[in-house]
């Protein structure tokens, strides 16, 4: 296992952990927490993209993002936790299954242009979103003893976050390419910056939030 590989597993444990923490304590940890994480992506977004076109665009659906993820978390009672644990998860587990499967099984790639991006991965994405969504559906289950989707509905919500997932990950990757970066900061070991780490989720966020799939 190469250094970088390390790197990049202790640094997603701990902001797991991080965001687990913060989100579940809520009050002005997850609201500080939140407001730091998007003046950093503001500022990567800054330095990745001064003077292009899409630049103020940019701007305005990072703060859009951000404040949907935090309006998900509060707006709904007792399950605002679990419609943004459901979210994390889904857009985690996606980006370990495209990682990992794109890794042992490689294959043709979804845009040239971006090297680490095969078809492979996608669906390796998916296939983990599935099966580790399904879990948490079946626990918070047990603990709410209330919810009543079917499962054609939880079908459509993994299917939805996992793709638009990917989505955003391919679309950071070609704003990146487009500026002649690698990663947008080096704030995170073994990822890269911020939105390196988030590039899935903050398009995942407002999806979820705007078409009001979680309901």
């Amino acid at each position: 296992m190469n250094s970088n590989l390390i790197k990049r597993i202790l640094s997603s444990v701990f902001l797991i952990i991080l965001s687990f923490y913060v989100t579940i304590k809520g009050s002005y940890l997850f609201t500080l927490f939140i407001v730091i994480t998007l003046l950093l992506s503001l500022f990567e977004w800054h330095k990745m993209s001064f003077k292009k076109k899409y630049y103020f665009p940019g701007f305005i659906f990072l703060i859009m993002s951000f404040h949907s993820a935090y309006l998900i978390r509060i707006n709904f009672n007792e399950f605002g936790i679990f419609n943004f644990f459901l979210i994390l998860n889904i857009c985690i587990l996606t980006d370990i299954g495209g990682f990992f499967f794109g890794k042992v099984f490689k294959g043709p790639k979804i845009i040239r242009i971006i090297l680490n991006k095969t078809y492979s991965g996608a669906v390796g994405g998916i296939i983990l979103a599935f099966s580790g969504t399904l879990v948490y559906y079946h626990f918070i289950d047990i603990f709410y003893n209330k919810l009543d989707f079917t499962f054609l509905k939880i079908f459509i919500i993994i299917f939805s976050i996992s793709l638009t997932s990917q989505l955003g990950d391919l679309i950071v990757s070609l704003f990146k390419r487009f500026s002649n970066l690698k990663d947008t900061g080096k704030i995170i070991p073994g990822h890269g910056g911020i939105l390196d780490r988030i590039d899935g989720m903050i398009f995942a966020f407002p999806m979820c939030y705007y078409l009001n799939i979680l309901q």
